[in-house]
């Protein structure tokens, strides 16, 4: 009777830590949308005369260290979307904008501000496409391919991408500082393009994701020293389109 007692004391000290851990998030509301911020600060605001969520990541929850960039960046630290957590095939577009903190926190420090797609509960894994705003319209080449980036958590993030393919996971996109970017992320199987401020065409494209999940939650992210805004989230959920390369027909499954 003992053990059997002590059992239950345990699995009840387990049901309680991870109930106050699922508590601990904060919600906020935007129109119909309500968020769970995950280690990052944020709220509603009224910016430029419309209502926005603003964000910024929250380094007492989650620090970061400059001298150790790849196990503290590219983390879970973002804004998800409550009551969609199946997105799998389909469209993720969002208006965002991003300022500097002042004083920045570190020196490097881009404007980071994007898209986190299919996480997975507890955040174990997730895929992300962000942007780099400092660099987008920079008069350096090498920089201004440096201002997209892919990412699939927790296994590939930019600093690894970079080592083992340069440039295939980053690119170029005409984004700047202290204005608002459209961004719209078309994921169709295991493929993921970026198209930017209404572009006909896309500015990227990931030929084939690394992540192993199907599907999962979205989220809007920020990484350090970034003050994100974002407003008019739009989630399309579609069938899966399978391309034939001999002609431009799609075949939907």
């Amino acid at each position: 009777m003992k053990s059997v007692t002590s059992l239950i004391l345990i699995l009840g000290i387990a049901v309680g830590v991870r109930a106050q851990k699922i508590q601990a998030f904060k919600k906020v509301s935007l129109g119909k949308q309500v968020f769970e911020l995950h280690n990052v600060t944020g709220e509603i605001i009224k910016f430029q005369g419309k209502e926005v969520l603003k964000i910024e990541r929250d380094l007492t929850a989650l620090p970061f260290d400059s001298t150790n960039l790849e196990a503290t960046v590219d983390e879970p630290h973002y804004a998800g979307l409550i009551g969609l957590d199946d997105f799998e095939n389909g469209t993720i577009e969002v208006k965002m904008y991003s300022q500097l903190q002042n004083p920045a926190p570190y020196s490097g420090v881009a404007g980071f501000i994007g898209v986190y797609f299919k996480i997975q509960e507890s955040d174990s894994a997730f895929e992300g496409i962000y942007v780099r705003p400092k660099v987008g319209r920079i008069s350096n080449q090498l920089f201004r391919n440096h201002a997209v980036q892919y990412i699939s958590y927790p296994h590939y993030k930019f600093d690894t991408l970079r080592k083992i393919a340069p440039f295939k996971y980053e690119g170029s996109a005409p984004v700047a500082l202290n204005e608002w970017i459209t961004m719209r992320i078309e994921v169709n199987g295991e493929t993921a393009e970026m198209f930017i401020n209404n572009m006909k065409y896309s500015s990227f494209i990931v030929d084939k994701m690394l992540g192993s999940n199907k599907k999962g939650s979205i989220g809007l992210y920020v990484d350090i020293g970034t003050i994100g805004y974002f407003k008019d989230l739009k989630v399309t959920k579609k069938a899966l389109e399978v391309r034939q390369e001999s002609g431009n027909r799609a075949v939907k499954i």
